[in-house]
């Protein structure tokens, strides 16, 4: 039986938007498989690994009648990559195996039971469904998603926060030494929802989230949210734990307010921070009336300082930050000017976009 056959382009992009969460090895082998059901001329992938699930489905041409298996999906794609993108591909089914075939190649592969495949309950109890175009929801994650935590401890920081409610949709990143927080304005009111996802899915959903104008719909429970868009369904566990009080996080009313070109302070900070050290990544930033300058050394007794004529007329100000965290926040900004605002070399520093407040960045200090 032929279970599909198209070009390899498609075949190959079908697959590729359901394998991110495929993971190479498992204690359970199968969830390194796609899930492969074929209705009439719709197919179906599916991955899993147990904490997310994506499906989409697809029309290919292929014999007619029903079928399911599972299948390498690693294989499957590092296969499919070698071939021509216009070259017609076709899978066939045989005996428990499923054979691959492009021009004069073919690839026969060892398969496993469908029914075996442990696909994720889906939660009962899903909130009401609310949407936002895919482009604000990506360049919401954009500004924030560099700000999460990497294996902490406090578990609910691995993860972005989401807070819908009326007609906001705010995001927060925290990895308890900086912050990062952005909003957008939704089309329709929603009831006030709250939940924590994790860092794995942050990271998948900036992966298929496109520019298209097409919208992404969201259902939140208490355990599970799930969105759908561009014909792909994502199943996600949430993060259960209580994330920081964010807007006691932010600071407000600094008496320092300095405006620079972003493009200008990221370059220099990125010249100094090359003679940090690997494990102290500190740069010291010196404000005064007029001029804003940045220096760093490492253990060598090597030095960097470099110099910004700024508009400022505020109280000169010592300060020193993990020059890693400046840039990440500049390099995920794309305005071309930049506030920050400071009280005073002990105080957290704030960073937003002139005349908008759609993204808070706070970044603490650190002593140098």
């Amino acid at each position: 039986m032929i279970v599909l056959k198209s070009t390899q382009e498609k075949v190959l992009g079908a697959l590729q938007s359901v394998a991110g969460i495929v993971e190479r090895r498992h204690t359970l082998p199968i969830l390194a498989n796609v899930l492969i059901r074929k209705v009439a001329n719709k197919i179906q992938l599916t991955t899993s690994d147990l904490e997310i699930q994506i499906r989409t489905a697809v029309e290919f041409d292929g014999d007619s009648g029903d079928f399911t298996t599972t299948v390498g999906a690693r294989k499957l794609i590092d296969i499919l990559r070698t071939m021509p993108a216009d070259q017609t591909v076709s899978v066939e089914s045989s005996a428990s195996k499923l054979i691959l075939k492009g021009g004069k190649s073919k690839f026969t592969l060892q398969t496993l039971p469908a029914e075996d495949f442990p696909l994720v309950q889906e939660s009962s109890n899903l909130g009401p469904a609310f949407s936002v175009p895919q482009k604000v929801l990506r360049e919401l994650l954009n500004q924030v998603a560099f700000a999460m935590a990497v294996h902490d401890i406090r578990y609910y920081l691995n993860g972005i926060l989401f807070v819908a409610e009326g007609k906001q949709l705010s995001i927060v990143a925290t990895d308890g030494h900086r912050l990062a927080f952005a909003t957008a304005t939704l089309d329709v009111e929603v009831p006030k929802q709250e939940v924590i996802l994790p860092r794995k899915t942050v990271i998948e959903m900036q992966r298929l989230l496109s520019d298209k104008e097409g919208a992404i719909e969201f259902q939140f429970a208490n355990n599970q949210a799930k969105f759908r868009f561009d014909g792909m369904e994502f199943v996600t566990k949430l993060v259960e734990g209580k994330f920081p009080d964010y807007n006691r996080v932010i600071p407000k009313n600094h008496k320092n307010t300095i405006v620079v070109g972003r493009a200008p302070l990221l370059a220099s900070l990125q010249r100094t921070a090359i003679l940090t050290s690997d494990k102290f990544k500190g740069v010291r930033l010196n404000i005064e009336p007029g001029t804003l300058r940045i220096a760093s050394n490492n253990a060598e007794q090597e030095e960097a300082v470099d110099e910004l004529d700024i508009d400022y007329a505020g109280d000169e100000i010592e300060i020193g930050f993990n020059v890693t965290y400046l840039i990440d926040a500049l390099s995920n900004m794309t305005q071309e000017m930049i506030k920050l605002e400071l009280s005073d070399g002990n105080s957290s520093a704030l960073i937003t976009i002139p005349d908008n407040t759609t993204f808070k960045y706070v970044v603490m200090p650190m002593r140098i």
